[in-house]
């Protein structure tokens, strides 16, 4: 059996901020627990590969089961309060390694950075040759 990536202790510090999945009122299968369905948006994410490949023999429920949870989640904005407590949870069990950090310099303001772009220069209007006239 694979390692799971979510731990019962973080499961237990992010589980009250994913919603419950209602039955579906026409019956069928049960809905898959939102830890499962978590598992397998993880496991897409950490191993690359497409979530269509992600089969239900692995316990998180299909490619798309997944893909619509994420979707739902997206849809709810969860993902950022999940984060914060995520760093809550592993701060609290020494498990953030700052010296693996990576910042984006595209989202953090440089306050001594380089010099300032110039203006994007305009380009002029052309008039292209048609064929379909």
């Amino acid at each position: 059996m694979a390692k799971k990536l979510v731990t019962e202790a973080l499961w237990k510090g992010i589980a009250s901020l994913l919603p419950e999945p209602e039955p579906s009122p026409n019956g069928g299968r049960p809905r898959i627990p939102n830890r499962d369905c978590l598992e397998g948006i993880m496991s897409v994410l950490k191993s690359g590969m497409p979530r269509q490949t992600l089969t239900t023999r692995l316990g998180h429920g299909s490619g798309s089961t997944c893909w619509r949870r994420f979707h739902l989640w997206t849809q709810l904005g969860i993902w950022p309060h999940l984060h914060q407590r995520l760093l809550l949870v592993l701060g609290r069990h020494g498990q953030i390694h700052l010296e693996r950090v990576v910042i984006d310099s595209a989202s953090v303001r440089a306050l001594r950075g380089g010099r300032t772009p110039s203006r994007t220069p305009r380009i002029a209007v052309e008039m292209a040759a048609n064929a379909t006239l």
